[in-house]
């Protein structure tokens, strides 16, 4: 089995960090490709390896999967003696709701703080709409900690894929110093502290591009 995936810049890409940092924790291995966003080639390459015309997607010999939650249904069903999800069928049932409530909502956030994983940590004022969908993301943590999250640090115990559909919110809420409670600051933490977390920082970190509509002040 050789597995490729194909994402967007680690500074900002959103979409490619869930599966990337789902596979380097649960050590899929796979081949990495880099298409840099904003190019003049950018929209020709993409196409060249995903329909939708947008990273992430991931190449399992000739079977092409895009858009970062059917990827990682793929690889649940791939390689089924992983964790990927909890066990627990209604562990299971409430971590797939917030990965699909992560997948379609929160735009107000998404929309007003970009993921930029280079950004100094620094307040950024909230409109009405992204205090709101923070104020529904420390609902869905704490419902999902006390109820599945008792034996881990993470939303289910144990990271899964739950956690990695939220680890670019956790980027979001860190760099631009959103408020959060003691218990959702703890969760940031232990998501930060994860080794595939550190490896994606550092080599976003390294990276030459820039976009400036990303570069929020």
């Amino acid at each position: 089995m050789s597995l490729t995936l194909i994402i967007a810049n680690k500074a900002y890409s959103s979409w490619s960090f869930r599966p990337w940092i789902l596979m380097r924790h649960f050590g899929i291995a796979f081949d990495e490709v880099v298409i840099p966003l904003a190019q003049d080639t950018t929209r020709a390459e993409i196409l060249r390896v995903s329909p939708s015309g947008k990273c992430p997607s991931l190449h399992d010999a000739e079977i092409v999967v895009w858009d970062s939650l059917a990827i990682i249904e793929y690889l649940a069903e791939l390689f089924p003696e992983k964790p990927l999800w909890p066990k627990a069928r209604a562990a299971r049932a409430q971590a797939r709701s917030l990965a699909a409530e992560m997948h379609s909502g929160f735009t107000g956030l998404r929309g007003l703080l970009p993921m930029n994983m280079r950004r100094p940590v620094k307040k950024h004022p909230l409109t009405s709409e992204a205090s709101a969908d923070v104020a529904r993301l420390e609902q869905a943590f704490e419902q999902a900690r006390d109820a599945f999250g008792q034996g881990g640090n993470f939303l289910f115990g144990d990271f899964s894929a739950a956690d990695a559909m939220f680890a670019p919110v956790v980027n979001r809420l860190h760099v631009y110093d959103v408020p959060v409670t003691p218990r959702t600051r703890a969760y940031m933490d232990a998501v930060m502290a994860l080794s595939a977390w550190q490896e994606w920082r550092s080599q976003a970190e390294a990276e030459s591009w820039k976009i400036e509509k990303y570069e929020v002040a």
